[in-house]
């Protein structure tokens, strides 16, 4: 960093040390050491003798000079010469004791073999004073030098004070790091505790909530970082919730076990994402049901380039299939995901370039590799998108798992998982018919499966929005708020439901292992949140204000552009009043909710390729509406022949 406000001689001389090699440095450190060491026998001679010493002879000056030669090699080899003096701890206190024992003793030897010719040695308390005043003057030099690059470090800092919420081991832990650094100065801690409020910890003051007002505007603090690691996702969102009122830019420190992945605490700040918000403590998922549809299995996922399918790709690949096939129609997506994996594992993994609409690609792909289970995340998912690219949705989404879950049928797959969404509950978009429409397809093939005892397992995991996919609010309106606003919003009353795609994923395994056929899942998604909320956090978060009629100097406006076509003020994730039982997983209940009959599946299929082969919109929108809200369907007698495509 480029000094700033330094124009005396002395920080002059100081930079220039500063910036001299390395071995330079050691070089004047080494020098100044045998000064200091040869100055500390002067004195000891001089304390023990009453009176200023002055060496007679040879031998006497030979035990003087002396003392910087036994030191410095001892020095060297126990490492006092690699520490960096600007940052030396206490620990090297350690290693100045060892040195200047191990040096004491061996001028001792010295000092005991050159007696002068009368049988004169030099006085037996000398060593011991040595030893004493050769260890202050080591250790107070070293610690001198600290201070003075520090003071001067000071003035590089960038003007940017910051309070750590949370005095506990990992607070104090941060303190002392960005004390080390240049781009926040710890001023404080805020903690809960009454016990520590106004007491200091390493020379900090700890505050207590009430007071954050005042000391922010005292001090001029722009940052807070919450360091409380151990809490739970609750009493995060509590303190994010109390300190995004203060228009300070909020930042946490990751949990325990992200620490112990041992990198510097300083560089694992992140920013509050909204994960932190919503108050989800997630459950440990059962190893049991996470391994039992994917180890030493051939597993197949479709859209793996997708952010569904290529963390599905991560997290399956962890749990030692016997072979992962990669599927995808997009070859950028795909060439990123397949290049990502293979540096990962030593599993044979497969990537596959095509659609999922074509038969034979996918029957070949099934029979020659004889996949045991499939994770069909492949579709269009973009509502606004799509509802002007409604062919091309209905293609993929509808006869794409048409046809997948059909060869997987005929090839004797053992598990196949369709990834649903919250859209195909009464469905309003095109989007969430067509994955109705894909879950009804899904429970044909398993009563189908059912019917032959072929043992097959037909399922499908409904849930919300997921944070970071593509498409996700969040990562939206973090550009918008970079560029300045507006955030656009499509309602002041829209709400939605959101997860982690970590957490997504891990629960879409453990349901496929749950699966006993013709299972509708449904993932615990928590409650609700307020889009325009959910907006307002993130402008707080980011140090800044709202700007409304009333806020005229804010930052960032919130505009609200409408509802656009096929979107909902609420998603939900039932269809049928009956409500949900509840599994083996706290975090996945199952559906219980209408079949359709083979007879009507396959007219209102042959409806949609008629609508499609015409060309005709209106009418494939009729057909797909007409059938995926209807919620008269029963279970009735099925043939042992599925519809054809």
């Amino acid at each position: 960093m480029t000094p700033r406000n330094r124009h005396s001689p002395f920080d002059h001389l100081l930079d220039l040390l500063v910036s001299l090699p390395r071995l330079q440095k050691q070089f004047i450190v080494l020098i100044s050491d045998s000064l200091l060491l040869t100055v500390g026998l002067w004195l000891s001679f001089s304390l023990r003798l009453g009176a200023w010493y002055v060496p007679e002879g040879i031998r006497q000056w030979f035990l003087l000079l002396v003392a910087p030669i036994i030191a410095v090699p001892i020095f060297v080899k126990l490492g006092l010469y690699r520490a960096i003096i600007r940052y030396v701890g206490d620990q090297v206190l350690w290693a100045i004791l060892k040195s200047m024992s191990l040096t004491a003793l061996i001028w001792a030897c010295f000092a005991f073999m050159l007696r002068t010719p009368d049988g004169q040695s030099a006085p037996r308390t000398v060593p011991w004073i040595f030893w004493l005043i050769g260890c202050g003057l080591i250790s107070s030099s070293r610690f001198f030098a600290r201070h003075l690059f520090s003071t001067t470090d000071t003035k590089n800092r960038l003007n940017r004070f910051v309070l750590i919420y949370g005095a506990g081991t990992a607070g104090r832990q941060l303190a002392a790091s960005l004390r080390k650094g240049f781009e926040l100065k710890p001023v404080g801690f805020v903690d809960d505790d009454p016990a520590l409020v106004g007491k200091e910890i390493d020379g900090l003051r700890v505050f207590s909530n009430e007071s954050l007002p005042s000391i922010i505007k005292k001090v001029g603090i722009k940052d807070i970082i919450v360091t409380l690691s151990s809490a739970s996702n609750k009493r995060k969102r509590e303190v994010v919730q109390l300190l995004e009122k203060l228009s300070v830019k909020v930042r946490i420190l990751p949990s325990v076990s992200s620490i112990a992945q041992g990198r510097h605490l300083v560089n694992m700040i992140r920013e509050v994402d909204i994960g932190d918000l919503l108050g989800r403590d997630p459950v440990s998922p059962d190893p049991v049901l996470l391994g039992r549809c994917v180890q030493g299995k051939n597993v197949l996922v479709t859209g793996a380039g997708g952010s569904i399918g290529s963390e599905l790709c991560r997290q399956l690949l962890a749990l030692n299939p016997a072979r992962l096939l990669l599927m995808d129609s997009n070859e950028a997506a795909l060439f990123q995901i397949h290049r990502t994996l293979i540096s990962q594992t030593d599993t044979e993994v497969i990537p596959v370039l095509g659609s999922t609409t074509d038969q034979s690609l996918v029957t070949h792909l099934l029979t020659h590799f004889q996949v045991n289970t499939v994770y069909h995340a492949a579709a269009h998912k973009h509502v606004a998108l799509i509802e002007r690219n409604v062919f091309e949705c209905v293609r993929n989404n509808v006869f794409g798992t048409f046809i997948f879950s059909q060869a997987a049928y005929q090839t004797g797959v053992s598990t196949f998982v369709l990834i649903s969404t919250d859209k195909a509950v009464r469905p309003t978009s095109v989007m969430g018919a067509t994955k109705r429409f894909s879950e009804l397809i899904i429970q044909n093939f398993d009563r189908l499966s059912k019917k032959t005892e072929q043992g097959q397992v037909f399922c499908a995991v409904r849930f919300g929005n997921v944070l970071g996919s593509s498409g996700s609010v969040v990562p939206i309106f973090k550009e918008q708020i970079a560029q300045g606003g507006p955030i656009t919003v499509t309602h002041p009353e829209v709400t939605r439901y959101f997860m982690s795609i970590h957490e997504a994923v891990e629960l879409v395994i453990q349901a496929g292992s749950l699966a006993e056929g013709g299972d509708l899942f449904l993932l615990d998604m928590g409650e609700p949140v307020k889009i325009v909320d959910l907006a307002r956090n993130m402008i707080s978060l980011a140090g800044l204000k709202e700007k409304t009629d009333l806020e005229s100097d804010g930052d960032i406006e919130i505009a609200f552009i409408g509802l656009r076509p096929g979107e909902k003020l609420h998603e939900e994730l039932l269809i049928g009043a009956d409500g949900a039982k509840g599994t083996l997983h706290p975090k996945i209940l199952k559906a219980q909710e209408p079949y359709v009959s083979e007879a009507d599946l396959s007219q209102f299929m042959e409806g949609l390729r008629t609508a499609i082969a015409q060309q005709d919109e209106q009418t494939l929108r009729d057909i797909l509406f007409n059938f995926t809200q209807r919620t008269d369907f029963r279970i009735n007698r099925m043939s042992p022949t599925p519809p054809t495509t």
